[in-house]
């Protein structure tokens, strides 16, 4: 998901600058994989109380802005890659509630490898599609951030309404807008609208948190407890 929203004109960087920024970005996507998973590990082992409903959606996007701002002021150094870790293994912990949801399913390990999975294959697909085709998703980016203020309306919402089928809705409608939203951040590294790795990473890795703890929401409805 793309945190810029600066639509100056930037130079291409060169063919072989791009390819550095996105084989950095993909590298430092797979590390941001181990503090998430030490995050949810320790989230999950020790209980740690994760603030719910209306407080705890607060309280999440305070966490993620902040730590996005804190990104973007350090993103040219070595302490950006510091800060985005600190984050991962903070979106890690967050997703103790539904890991510890899913865990209570007699198929609850199953289910989550399955969502780990189908995450994976979704960035394989997109991030491959970004990389080979001719076409220009630029134009996408707007649509893509209308779509994700939509989405944050209709969670906060639902925090009122609590209605199972609306919940359904918004994970399929996150599923779609961040798999959109891969092939658009990939795209821009890919054709050097994005030149810092770090960013780049951050954008992505948010793309990839949405779309594992959606699709692990949605698998979660066929949990058998037998």
């Amino acid at each position: 998901m793309s945190v810029s929203f600066d639509k100056q004109y930037v130079p291409a960087a060169p063919y072989d600058a791009r390819h550095a920024v996105l084989r950095n970005t993909y590298w430092l996507l797979a590390l941001s994989m181990i503090p998430t998973v030490l995050g949810a590990a320790i989230g999950v082992a020790f209980h740690v109380p994760i603030p719910s409903g209306i407080l705890g959606f607060v309280v999440f996007l305070a966490m993620v802005w902040g730590f996005t701002y804190a990104i973007e002021k350090t993103k040219n150094s070595a302490a950006g890659v510091g800060v985005l870790l600190a984050f991962t293994f903070f979106m890690g912990l967050w997703l103790t509630p539904l890991l510890t949801r899913t865990l209570g399913f007699s198929n609850g390990a199953q289910l989550i490898m399955l969502a780990f999975g189908g995450t994976g294959a979704v960035l394989a697909v997109m991030a491959t599609f970004a990389t080979v085709t001719k076409r220009d998703f630029s134009a996408m980016g707007k649509w893509l951030a209308a779509g994700t203020i939509v989405l944050i309306l209709a969670s906060l919402a639902n925090y009122f309404l609590q209605m199972p089928v609306f919940a359904i809705v918004i994970s399929v409608m996150a599923i779609g807008i961040f798999s959109a939203y891969i092939l658009y951040d990939v795209q821009q590294i890919v054709n050097g609208g994005e030149t810092n790795y770090i960013r780049a990473t951050l954008a992505l890795y948010i793309d990839v948190y949405v779309i594992f703890s959606h699709l692990l929401s949605l698998l979660g409805l066929g949990g058998s407890r037998d």
